[in-house]
């Protein structure tokens, strides 16, 4: 079984969509599960969910890293996938990643972005990102694994003790714990839908600046939390 969890946090307009696409697997429905953790919503993000998930809950850690560990420690899956509450996951996107396991033997495996709003902005946006993902991971030097699109095999993201509880970057941290373990593995073939709301909000340059500068500071903000940011 696919353990799928998914942080969530006043994500009332993206949800259903997220769980829709996930309903709508190639996968057998009985062989993968939907967790959501949910971050103290105060609109119908809880709700919307109950439909369509197997576990709907609040998260008891801190930050978007600890609703993801609290998902996993309630997971009865093998593999643990992650993904975000407002992306769109194509129909072979778990079958993907069960074939992924099966033939390669990964410890983590992980893949790409495609912007769901459209706009030449947005996709070259991305298309700077996959290609800096795909850079960093045949060079052998980053593994740029984010938790919207990423899978790991159970009792080693376990045993690699699980994401750390930050503000941002804690998708990028974990792979180098996760190599001491086994292989982490790019499958370019494996997409997600990923919204640029973020960065249609906030304006693209400054969104990544203040990615990067929570990261060079070891993932802490020393301010708001990156991850609570109200969204429109």
């Amino acid at each position: 079984m696919i353990s799928v969890i998914i942080p969530a946090y006043n994500e009332e307009n993206n949800i259903v969509r997220c769980l829709e696409s996930l309903s709508c697997q190639t996968l057998p429905r009985d062989e993968y599960e939907i967790i959501v953790v949910d971050g103290g919503s105060v609109d119908a993000t809880r709700e919307l969910a109950e439909p369509y998930a197997d576990q709907v809950f609040i998260q008891s850690d801190k930050r978007v890293g600890g609703a993801r560990n609290d998902g996993a420690k309630a997971a009865a899956g093998s593999v643990i996938a992650t993904t975000d509450a407002d992306c769109v996951l194509p129909p072979a996107w778990l079958e993907k990643i069960r074939d992924d396991f099966e033939n390669h033997h990964p410890v983590q495996v992980y893949g790409l972005v495609y912007p769901i709003e459209g706009g030449l902005k947005n996709r070259l946006s991305l298309a700077f990102a996959n290609a800096f993902s795909c850079t960093g991971y045949y060079t052998d030097t980053l593994y740029y694994t984010l938790g919207c699109n990423t899978a790991f095999e159970r009792e080693a993201f376990f045993r690699a003790g699980m994401y750390r509880t930050i503000d941002a970057g804690d998708d990028l941290e974990i792979a180098r714990r996760m190599r001491r373990l086994g292989k982490v593995m790019l499958d370019p073939d494996l997409k997600v839908g990923f919204s640029m709301r973020r960065y249609e909000q906030f304006g693209t340059l400054n969104s990544l600046w203040e990615w990067l500068y929570i990261v060079l500071r070891g993932g802490e903000s020393g301010e708001v939390s990156y991850s609570r940011r109200e969204y429109k």
